[in-house]
């Protein structure tokens, strides 16, 4: 089993140990440590394949190396394929069943990859450090899962420049940053370890009974649990990876702002994983045209996005199928209702609350068979059930209404509101306490279950 962020070793052995050598070492060979660390981490998932890494940052070097002083578009392009080529062989293999295994994170390290080439190119990088390109590419809390950083990111880490401050005022710097980094820490593994895989448990038992034979109240209360469970599972580990990357002097990270109190569809996706999102606004949709060339080219332009956003997360017809289904709503919005405000409004909340669901189980179930099943039992036209049992809901009410509950409860945002006002207030911490030995009560008392989007 990989080792994950809410791995008890990881938590109680690898990560205090990573902390303790990286500040016992001196502030400007702290990056060799970091990169050191992050590949002792990746070694321990992957011993193999951490060579196709490896090999991939050196060769982003060198290219990067040349770009910034000779800007030749050949060479970036060229560094753009083999890049895109790289994580496509990998896909592709995963497909066909090779067995050949794509080695995790690698769809966030190709799209860093990338975006170091391009801003080198624009000249927005004005150096060629190898080891910031590596610790950019390779630092342990973001390899696996993002988020996708730029490469800013890096060089804003005050701790690998000695100060002038006395060893008191450093160490209480450096506890500081600990602490901060430790409550997100504590939010995300709690988000990750009770609410996201007790709501993975309700999903699994839905996929037990049999999409032919759940009610079409159970096929509603499936869509909303896998989509509370895809959000903390993901927010949560965002989280987790944002407050190591305090721990170690880094800024935070935002990838999720309230997406489901979002105005629309297209709002909820800028935040939703949002490095995502500016990623491909930045990478693909400008270098388009963006919306600046008329109607026509600005849906061209979102319709390939989105195309390439489906076959990021999956070449299986079920991403393609949601990536449409997403981009042609957004064009309705942005071509027609965004033209009658009050219209805009409505439709867009409704398109949060019950559209979005939707897409999530298309998101969720790779065969097209069982899609067709549970579309059906969530909208059912005609009947295709077998055995259903009308009150199945109500049976999973009772087991799971807790988790259900406190997924509600944390997406609104007054909660969050309320934390950043009040973190540092002694009933605050003392809360995060109680909820960090919840989790871990409970990890202790479970097999775990990995991060779901480790297979992007």
């Amino acid at each position: 089993m990989k080792m994950t962020f809410s791995d008890l070793n990881y938590i109680f052995r690898l990560l205090p140990i990573f902390l303790i050598i990286y500040y016992l070492t001196p502030a400007k060979f702290r990056p060799w440590t970091l990169l050191a660390e992050s590949l002792v981490f990746y070694y321990i998932n992957e011993p193999i394949l951490i060579v196709v890494l490896v090999a991939g940052t050196f060769v982003t070097w060198c290219f990067a190396k040349i770009n910034i002083y000779r800007r030749w578009k050949w060479l970036l392009a060229l560094g753009i394929i083999l890049d895109v080529s790289l994580l496509g062989f990998f896909k592709a293999c995963g497909v066909l069943k090779l067995g050949i295994i794509i080695p995790i994170g690698l769809s966030y390290f190709v799209f860093k990859l990338i975006s170091y080439q391009v801003d080198s190119f624009r000249g927005m990088i004005s150096g060629t450090s190898f080891i910031d390109l590596a610790n950019y590419l390779l630092m342990f809390p973001q390899i696996i899962s993002g988020p996708i950083a730029r490469f800013n990111y890096i060089i804003e880490n005050d701790f690998w420049r000695k100060g002038q401050d006395k060893f008191g005022a450093r160490f209480y710097k450096v506890i500081s940053r600990i602490e901060d980094g430790l409550k997100y820490f504590v939010i995300g593994l709690f988000f990750k370890v009770i609410i996201a895989d007790h709501l993975a448990i309700l999903w699994n038992d839905i996929k037990t009974i049999g999409y032919e034979s759940i009610s079409t109240p159970l096929a509603w209360l499936g869509a909303y649990t896998y989509s509370l469970d895809l959000y903390f599972d993901f927010w949560g580990y965002s989280l987790m990876a944002a407050g190591v990357g305090i721990m170690l002097g880094f800024p935070f990270i935002r990838n999720f702002d309230q997406p489901y109190f979002a105005s629309s569809i297209s709002d909820f996706y800028r935040r939703w994983h949002s490095t995502l999102g500016t990623w491909f606004r930045d990478y693909v949709y400008f270098p388009l045209g963006g919306n600046r060339k008329g109607w026509l080219r600005t849906a061209f332009n979102l319709i390939v996005v989105w195309i390439f956003t489906g076959i990021w997360h999956g070449i299986t017809l079920n991403f393609l199928i949601w990536a449409g289904v997403i981009c042609l709503i957004i064009m309705i919005e942005k071509f027609v209702l965004s033209h009658v405000k009050w219209l805009y409004i409505i439709i867009g909340r409704i398109n949060i609350l019950v559209i979005i669901p939707v897409t999530w189980v298309i998101f969720a179930i790779h065969s097209f068979k069982d899609l067709r099943l549970y579309l059906l039992r969530l909208f059912p036209i005609w009947d295709i059930s077998i055995a259903v049992n009308g009150n199945d809901y109500i049976k999973c009410l009772k087991s799971y209404w807790p988790f259900l509950a406190l997924g509600l409860f944390f997406t609104m945002p007054f909660v969050t509101n309320i934390y950043k006002k009040h973190k540092d207030n002694f009933l605050i911490v003392l809360g995060l306490f109680g909820l960090f030995w919840v989790a871990i009560f409970s990890l202790a008392n479970s097999s775990g279950n990995p991060f779901m989007y480790l297979r992007f």
